[in-house]
């Protein structure tokens, strides 16, 4: 049987004792999406791939801290998420990203829609939109909207309380709303 029909613990559990095989499957199997994720916070290609190998490089190297293989998923995403926002942080001290060049992507798994250039153009407004907001409500609407984390997980994220998550989820949503209403009218 190949590397690729074998279930993700059995793959990592080959990982453990290094095998490269194993370790280039898992990392086919998730690379996009841990590279959308960090892209998201990062706002940079360059440097999501970076964050992306170095996460990466650090989930194999801890592999034997992780209790339950079957959330390697969850555990990956989560070093992904932390590495993104210290990249993120460590380059905005150094103003090293240009904040006007991002392009975002929005991903629907949930098929297509009738109406489908209108909501590509309406995810590209509420993108762009999104990237008019101050840092924390952007990075904690994307956790929120995009990644799906709950508030509890983001205010472990971001280093803030559960009420104050809520707080700045609530205010980022409102925000959002005003600028989108300035855009359309909507």
């Amino acid at each position: 049987m190949s590397l690729t029909h074998h279930h993700i613990e059995v793959l990592l559990e080959q990982c453990k004792s290094g095998n490269q095989r194993a370790q280039m499957e898992v990392y086919n199997r998730y690379y996009k999406a841990m590279y959308n994720t960090s892209f998201r916070i990062v706002k940079d290609s360059f440097k999501a791939e970076d964050v992306m190998q170095e996460s990466f490089l650090k989930a194999f190297t801890k592999l034997d801290t992780l209790k339950d293989m079957a959330m390697f998923g969850p555990w990956l995403k989560r070093i992904v998420v932390n590495h993104s926002i210290y990249d993120y942080h460590k380059n905005e001290k150094n103003k090293d990203v240009p904040l006007d060049d991002v392009v975002y992507r929005v991903e629907d798994e949930q098929g297509v829609e009738e109406d489908y250039e209108w909501n590509n153009l309406r995810a590209a407004q509420i993108m762009q939109c999104m990237k008019s907001l101050k840092d924390n409500y952007r990075i904690g609407l994307t956790l929120f909207l995009i990644e799906g984390y709950d508030y509890e997980e983001i205010g472990d994220i971001m280093n803030i309380s559960y009420a104050n998550c809520r707080t700045m989820i609530s205010r980022a949503k409102d925000s959002l709303r005003q600028k989108l209403t300035l855009v359309d009218g909507f």
